[in-house]
């Protein structure tokens, strides 16, 4: 993922938002979602409802980043203590092979980014519909329906989304159905605080309200979608839509310095790997460190970030076709990684490691971000996507929907990057009906087994050590939660072997980590995260929005 999914954030029970105590709480990238968030818990929908209503809604008003053409991740923590994940992760369609977009023996990576081979079967539909079925207190017609109606009336673009389609508007262009939706009608792209219709994704949301998502899956959408793909070269066909269906995953459940970490599985590399470097980090005394000199604690900070993004590239992919071993999050094997750190230089990472029972000992096959927390304690993130900027670019005509470009997020060929620099291996190539590989972290941190902070991130692979970073500052530092959402942010994916830093780390640090032997890049932001945790006085909860974009965090009594 690129410009990877949104992140939302809804709360309720003895809630804080913006720092000011609610009975709910809901925090997003815009607005209208989490108007939406709060309009739903207003009329008696729990955490679940509310954060899809948000979901559903952002895909009208912030489609460049999600939507029902791409896919999320749902992780639940129960009011009675439960831990549900719902895996509505894209897949492979059918006739999908290994070696699709290699030509002349070699990656064309533009094909796996744009246009009709670039997409995966879309899952975050069915996820939705299934957590609200399972686990909230509305129908999911009534979720939909709101959003419609500010698909049809229009809302005003932000500068992002407006910046957005300049940017892309090229690419949008080639498609008959992208070009008349988010293009005038003399192909200029539409600018800040010009309102945005979209009449057929109004009647997309409408359609799904009064028929069920067999609408979608299994009716008109499905036959339009695998239609345009016959008729432009692509692969998905309306059997893939009818074969869709959500998995059931165990969550990853590890401890940090006495806190409970909740993440999710794999096809997420995120919560294996959110754990593997607190793990590698728990051995360090962060505070003490940053106290004395910080530029040692971000240097220790990227070099277990490194080793986790080594042992990505190789061990991780779908659960249903590779074996991914437990081991990654093996204390012992951490311990081991953790050793090789130290703190006078930069150490090299040749390879990824040998966990544990790599061969007997994996993460298991079950057929099974957006942050909500209610009156009764229930805690949900969802992390949803279409991937890059606008997905594949392409809305097939009469749909209004957006449609992902997941499937560059499998390896093309392996030791061959994707679009964000990420280099793959076996356990992540393409295959008819898999589902790729993906850095969503939605997350949930447990003390003496009640949830205190969840949160999750946008930024691709930058996800993991966005959501790394933020429990770093408030645990470790012990930075209030909008301090440590503010707080630079670093980020180390092992290859290409460069450390990115933020503009706003201080100078005087990114010099020292540079005589460390780090090559820094700088950067204005590696990314987008939202959090909700409990207030410092432990009596309610703090919701806080990334202040490095525009979003709105508001509660309710």
């Amino acid at each position: 993922m690129i410009l990877a999914g949104l992140v939302l954030t809804a709360l309720c029970a003895l809630c804080v938002s913006d720092q000011a105590r609610a009975g709910g709480s809901v925090a997003t990238v815009h607005p209208l979602g989490t108007d939406a968030g709060i309009k739903t818990l207003r009329q008696g929908g729990n955490a679940v409802d509310a954060a899809v209503a948000a979901a559903l809604t952002l895909a009208v008003v912030d489609g460049r980043n999600a939507g029902i053409g791409g896919g999320c991740f749902i992780l639940i923590r129960l009011a009675d203590g439960r831990l549900v994940a719902i895996d509505g992760r894209e897949r492979a369609p059918a006739a999908a092979t290994r070696d699709m977009y290699l030509r002349d023996g070699k990656p064309d990576p533009e094909l796996s980014l744009t246009g009709p081979l670039a997409s995966g079967v879309p899952g975050a539909l069915a996820a939705y519909d299934r957590a609200v079925r399972e686990y909230g207190r509305r129908e999911l017609g009534d979720l939909l329906l709101p959003a419609a109606e500010i698909a049809e009336r229009g809302f005003p673009i932000q500068r992002a989304y407006a910046g957005a389609i300049k940017h892309l508007a090229e690419k949008l262009a080639r498609f008959e159905g992208s070009r008349a939706v988010l293009l005038k009608p003399d192909g200029s792209p539409y600018t800040e605080g010009e309102v945005l219709e979209q009449p057929d994704l109004a009647r997309t949301y409408r359609a799904i309200a009064d028929e069920g998502i067999d609408w979608f899956y299994r009716g008109p959408l499905a036959r339009d979608v695998g239609g345009w793909m016959a008729e432009h070269g692509g692969l998905i066909t309306a059997d893939d839509f009818a074969a869709y269906e959500t998995r059931s995953r165990e969550p990853v459940v590890t401890t940090y310095r006495g806190y409970t970490i909740v993440g999710f599985p794999p096809p997420s590399s995120g919560g294996v790997h959110v754990a593997q470097i607190l793990n590698m980090l728990e051995r360090f005394d962060l505070k003490a460190l940053y106290d004395r000199e910080p530029a040692t604690f971000y240097h220790v900070v990227a070099e277990a970030m490194k080793r986790a993004f080594a042992d990505r590239a190789y061990w991780l992919g779908d659960p249903d076709f590779a074996d991914v071993p437990r081991g990654l999050v093996d204390r012992q094997y951490a311990a081991e990684l953790s050793a090789q750190i130290a703190l006078d230089r930069a150490t090299p990472v040749a390879t990824h490691g040998e966990p544990p029972g790599a061969l007997q000992n994996h993460f298991g096959k079950h057929t099974t971000h957006i942050t909500a927390v209610d009156t009764k304690g229930n805690w949900v993130a969802i992390t949803a996507t279409v991937n890059g900027g606008f997905g594949s670019k392409v809305i097939v005509p009469g749909t209004g929907v957006i449609l992902n470009n997941q499937m560059d997020d499998f390896s093309a060929a392996p030791g061959t990057p994707n679009a964000a620099g990420l280099l793959g291996a076996e356990a992540n190539a393409i295959a008819p009906g898999k589902r790729p590989l993906s850095s969503m972290s939605p997350t949930v941190v447990l003390e003496d087994g009640k949830p205190i902070l969840t949160l999750g991130a946008a930024g691709g692979p930058k996800i993991i050590t966005q959501v790394v970073m933020t429990i770093l500052y408030h645990l470790d530092l012990g930075l209030p939660l909008p301090d440590a959402l503010g707080a630079p942010r670093i980020h180390h994916q092992w290859r290409p072997d460069q450390l990115v830093v933020e503009q706003s780390l201080d100078p005087s640090i990114v010099e020292a980590l540079e005589k460390l032997g780090h090559q820094v890049k700088r950067t204005r932001s590696v990314g987008v995260a939202q959090a909700i945790g409990l207030a410092e006085d432990g009596q309610g909860l703090v919701g806080v929005h990334d202040p490095r974009v525009e979003g709105k965090a508001a509660g309710f009594r």
